[in-house]
Formats: structure tokens, sequence, C-alpha cells
């Protein structure tokens, strides 16, 4: 008796998918490593990952280095401009966080807020990059008024990225979940969230 395994079969091709994503989880990390490059990684890990939600259209795994390198430029600049800032919010945060007084507290609320408003802008500038080509003036001012344009779609493209740190500090071990597969899975789920969003926002769409 012969036993063989469909490669077109749902399991089989379920099998693939989740490698696939596997593998472009290690190869987006390893493309973040020099640091200078996260916004491009970035970039190109929203685009393999929104054009694959849409009825699983386009590889992600063979579509990525294109992806980085044509979004690279781009890409760099808008993180150039608003991870620091993002940086700079934080730290004021921290610093303010010491101090007793009213105004103290308020300067604080004030820094996380802006921190997280300007960290929402990075993730809509870099899947802005993916998906359209505007120069990067209108990239950054969209990425800058979606947040408060958003606010309930971009609570939920936060929970993503907020609920892998604290689960990943509350279990430490779930850090080897994330280094295998969390980030890419993640960029997919909210490819599904940028695609209604920008839908509500593009004339004729």
């Amino acid at each position: 008796m012969r036993i063989g395994i469909d490669p077109e079969g749902r399991t089989a091709q379920g099998v693939t998918g989740f490698l696939g994503f596997v593998a472009l989880n290690l190869l987006y990390l390893a493309l973040c490593l020099p640091i200078v490059t996260i916004p491009a990684a970035t970039a190109a890990l929203y685009e393999v990952t929104i054009r694959y939600s849409d009825d699983e259209s386009g590889r992600p795994l063979k579509d990525f280095m294109p992806a980085f390198g044509r979004n690279a430029k781009k890409a760099s600049l808008l993180g150039l401009v608003l991870l620091p800032a993002v940086i700079v919010l934080a730290f004021s945060a921290l610093f303010w966080s010491g101090s007793p007084t009213i105004v103290g507290g308020i300067a604080m609320v004030v820094s996380i807020l802006a921190a997280v408003h300007v960290f929402a802008a990075f993730l809509y500038a870099m899947a802005l990059t993916a998906v359209y080509d505007n120069p990067v003036r209108a990239t950054l001012k969209n990425a800058l008024l979606l947040p408060t344009a958003e606010p309930i779609r971009t609570m939920g493209l936060l929970l993503v990225p907020a609920t892998l740190v604290c689960v990943t500090i509350l279990f430490p071990m779930f850090g080897v979940i994330l280094a295998t597969v969390g980030f890419s899975v993640g960029a997919y789920g909210t490819a599904f969230l940028f695609r209604s969003i920008f839908a509500r926002h593009t004339p004729g769409a």
C-alpha cells in the first residue's frame, strides 16, 4: 500500500505557508540587525504581508528582498525623522516620571501620548511606503494624520506589538516564538487593518 501526500492538499499548503512565515521572520530579523535598516526591512515586511493578505497573492519570502531594495531609501528617510522622535519622547516621559510635581506628571503623560502617536505614525509610514508611491513629505504628512483620523483601528495596530512585548516580558520563553514567527505573523495580522484603513481614505477604492 502506497501512502502519498498531496502537495496541493490543505495540510501540505498550511505547513508550507507556516514554514514560509518562519523563514520570512528570520530574514526580517537578520536585516534589522544593523539597526539603521529597520525601517527598510519593516516596509518590505509590510509590502509582502499586505499583498499576501489580499487573497494570498504574491510570494512573501521571494518578494521580500526586491521590496527591501525598492523601499530602502524612502523608508530610511522616514525612519530617520520618526524613530529618533519616538526615542526622545520616551526618554522625556522617563525623565518626568521622576518628578513629584503636577507639572511633571502632566509632562510625563503628554510625552507618553506623543511617543505612542509618533510610533503609530512610523508604522503607518512604513505601510504607506509599501503600498503607495508618494513623495516622502506626503507620506510623512499622511502618517502623522492617520492615528488621529483612525483612533480605533490605530489602537488595533498598536495592540499587536504591545501584546508581543508584554507577553515576552511576562513569559521570557515566548521570546523563542517571537524570534521564530512573531514578527511575520504579527505583520500579516495588521495587514488586514492597514488595507481597511487605506481603503477608507483612498478615493475610488
